[in-house]
């Protein structure tokens, strides 16, 4: 990458006439006698800072078209029949009783003013996982409160549920 950038600043300082082993002097720099050339320099440094490429550890998961999905975890949850959902970005992990382990699903996220929308497949069917804000979600088998309802069709089903942000390190 360095290497990239001495060769481009070699290249536009030879189209300036100016060689790469003479020094820049103040005018070539900046063409405004007022902005100091450490500013200049400065500048160029945030510039080259704003269009770098995102972090390569970024897990495939949190990718979409190309960027960088900024999805808090969500844990969605359903009763008769039981199901869970736990979404991380693009990616949900569905689970039943007959299956604990889970099987992970490649969806779309598609952002909602409230929630948010996961359209993808299971099995060569449709699975579509939708969160809406609502207060008091309740599951029918616990007295806890979920902040968000959960309707998933999976399999030509259509569940309902409840749903809550994941905090880290709790299940």
């Amino acid at each position: 990458m360095r290497l990239t950038i001495i060769a481009a600043c070699g290249a536009l300082l030879a189209g300036c006439g100016v060689s790469a082993d003479e020094p820049a002097r103040p005018e070539q720099v900046s063409e405004n006698p007022q902005r100091p050339a450490e500013k200049v320099a400065e500048d160029q440094a945030e510039e080259t800072k704003a269009i770098a490429p995102p972090p390569v550890n970024v897990s495939a998961c949190l990718i979409q078209d190309g960027g960088e999905l900024l999805i808090t975890p969500v844990r969605a949850i359903g009763t008769e029949p039981f199901w869970n959902a736990q979404v991380e970005g693009r990616c949900i992990t569905y689970s039943t009783p007959d299956d604990q382990k889970g099987t992970r699903i490649w969806t779309r996220f598609n952002p909602g003013p409230d929630g948010g929308v996961w359209v993808g497949a299971l099995d060569g069917k449709p699975f579509k996982l939708i969160t809406r804000l609502r207060q008091g979600c309740s599951d029918g088998m616990s007295d806890r409160s979920y902040p968000l309802d959960a309707t998933l069709t999976v399999r030509g089903q259509e569940l309902r549920g409840c749903a809550a942000p994941e905090v880290a390190g709790k299940r």
